[in-house]
């Protein structure tokens, strides 16, 4: 088979970005994710698909952590652009609720319904719309870390230079497009080659917020490459960063130490946004 990108052919490159098949058991992971989602869901004051657009994805969870003037989480989740909802991540909430941040929890229109254009923009105008503080929640004088994870990591590299972010956590995140659109993720993106330059955060590194950029040790090789590579290139520019190798953990298991008060990720909160 010919080879498409850094060696790989079609079938290399298919298993090198196929988080699910790298794990054991990811259906007894995501149902045990959903129910703990759906048990703090139950325990905490929150505000349920506030919306942020037209379209019926274009909503988001506020959940207060209860202390004045806290600040704010925002939280994209993952799923390759294609898959999941907010609903399957809110547990990951816990860890920084504990830690005196209120949280907002993300959603956007998935693939094939939505082209990466119009995802891009989705997360823009959920910004724009917590910067205006719409819906009274006290957000927008405060400081707001934006955090995603995946293909939710993606987008909160193109825009942690948004007026509102004030620090940022990328969490294995896909910086580069290219192999992504050489891949099965493809069939459903359908990126152009105007979208996988425009929408690559490592090919524009403009000036942005602190940031902490988080990938687990045990995730598959380009998934590590992704985070060590565009943390090392927002080095080289002077952008202040720092690169979280979570020990042990893979492309799921790295968001329980996001779900704890005193978890790898949880910690890199704290510190990212000076706490």
């Amino acid at each position: 088979m010919t080879t498409l990108y850094r060696g790989m052919n079609r079938a290399a490159l298919d298993a090198a970005y196929n988080n699910v098949a790298a794990i054991p058991d990811f259906p007894v992971v995501l149902a045990d994710f959903q129910m703990r989602s759906a048990k703090l869901y139950e325990r905490e004051s929150c505000r349920r698909d506030l919306s942020y657009g037209d379209s019926s994805r274009e909503r988001y969870d506020w959940i207060e952590c209860g202390k004045p003037d806290a600040p704010t989480f925002v939280f994209i989740h993952g799923g390759y652009w294609q898959n999941c909802t907010k609903e399957d991540f809110a547990f990951i909430a816990g860890g920084p609720l504990a830690n005196g941040f209120n949280v907002v929890l993300a959603e956007y229109t998935l693939a094939p319904d939505a082209s990466m254009t119009q995802i891009v923009g989705e997360t823009g105008r959920l910004l724009d719309h917590l910067a205006a503080d719409h819906d009274a929640l006290g957000i927008g004088k405060r400081p707001l870390v934006l955090s995603g994870h995946s293909a939710g990591g993606h987008l909160t590299a193109l825009y942690r230079g948004h007026p509102v972010v004030t620090s940022a956590l990328p969490i294995s995140a896909l910086v580069d497009l290219e192999p992504i659109s050489l891949s099965w993720l493809n069939d459903k993106l359908k990126l152009s080659r105007w979208e996988i330059d425009a929408f690559s955060p490592i090919r524009h590194i403009d000036k942005g917020v602190p940031m902490a950029v988080a990938v687990g040790d045990a995730e598959l090789p380009e998934l590590v490459r992704h985070s060590d590579e565009y943390a090392g290139a927002c080095a080289a520019v002077g952008e202040t960063v720092e690169l979280v190798h979570v020990p042990g953990c893979t492309h799921f298991s790295i968001l329980e130490t996001l779900a704890l008060q005193d978890g790898s990720l949880a910690k890199a909160l704290v510190r990212i946004a000076g706490r």
